[in-house]
């Protein structure tokens, strides 16, 4: 059983950040600092946006893999409760990894080059070491989509009809750890999301359907909510609509949307129809 945090439980500064790419890191700390919480960050060559460093009170670089150099720098600064934010491109597994003793741990461990079971090992590991690894969506509950309609059109007939064709698939592929997206055109799957992310799979299925399709971007099915939800921001709706895909389907209440007003005004702005679902039937009945 994988835990969710409310804000009901106190959160204490400084807040530990394990920060990757996108924007999510940033929206991090700016909802941590509304609250008057201060950030001790951890960003990663290469990764995460170096803007990051004007925003927290302390920011320790560090390369994939230092998992010593994180759990040294949070014990120093004195954090208690960390939060992992944004992704690291799987891809940088074939290269640029510099596994330290910790890191070289983790991995011997857990016997596996999958993203869950790595993340999982790795928030075991700084578990271990006194500091309690929690979900970075309980700074961001107005950026967790209940379900329902989030634009102002919804989705065709036969937009449906494919959502629901890659809402199967991207359940089968979560099940297996390969990704998260699915893009379908016309009753075929035309992309399924591996190593490359969400973007290059949109635009990969679009081109196969001649620009056209639906993208369904779903949580793993046995997902540890502390890190890695699915992410969608308006990067996601420039891509869509730079190549012609016209529906998104995520997943309500395990699923965060950057920037979340930006992200449905140019939505909107595209005729993109965006629609959160907690299941299968919620779609069927649209």
């Amino acid at each position: 059983m994988f835990r969710t945090v409310t804000l009901t439980e106190e959160l204490k500064s400084p807040l530990g950040l394990i920060a990757g790419n996108g924007s999510f890191p940033l929206e991090f700390v700016e909802s941590a600092q509304r609250r008057g919480l201060s950030v001790v960050a951890v960003a990663h060559t290469g990764e995460t946006d170096a803007e990051i460093e004007r925003y927290v009170d302390q920011c320790t670089w560090v390369k994939v893999g230092e998992l010593g150099k994180i759990i040294k720098t949070f014990k120093k600064a004195g954090v208690k409760q960390a939060f992992f934010a944004g992704g690291i491109k799987r891809i940088k597994l074939f290269g640029g990894v510099r596994l330290d003793l910790k890191g070289l741990s983790v991995l011997s461990k857990v016997r596996s080059v999958k993203d869950d079971a790595i993340l999982r090992g790795i928030a075991d590991e700084i578990e271990q070491n006194g500091i309690r690894v929690l979900s970075a969506s309980i700074l961001l509950e107005n950026s967790v989509p209940s379900e329902g309609l989030l634009t102002s059109r919804a989705l065709t007939a036969e937009e449906r009809e494919d959502a629901l064709v890659a809402w199967d698939a991207a359940r089968a592929i979560g099940a297996l750890d390969i990704g998260q997206s699915v893009v379908a055109c016309e009753g075929i799957v035309t992309a399924v999301e591996a190593v490359e992310g969400t973007d290059a799979a949109i635009r990969r299925g679009a081109e196969l359907a001649k620009n056209a399709g639906v993208v369904v971007k779903l949580c793993k099915p046995h997902q540890d909510l502390r890190f890695d939800l699915p992410a969608v921001g308006t990067k996601t709706i420039e891509v869509m609509a730079e190549c012609g895909v016209t529906a998104l389907v995520i997943e309500a209440g395990k699923s965060l949307i950057l920037n979340r007003q930006a992200f449905v005004e140019k939505a909107n702005n595209a005729k993109i129809a965006v629609l959160a679902a907690e299941s299968k039937k919620y779609l069927l009945n649209q």
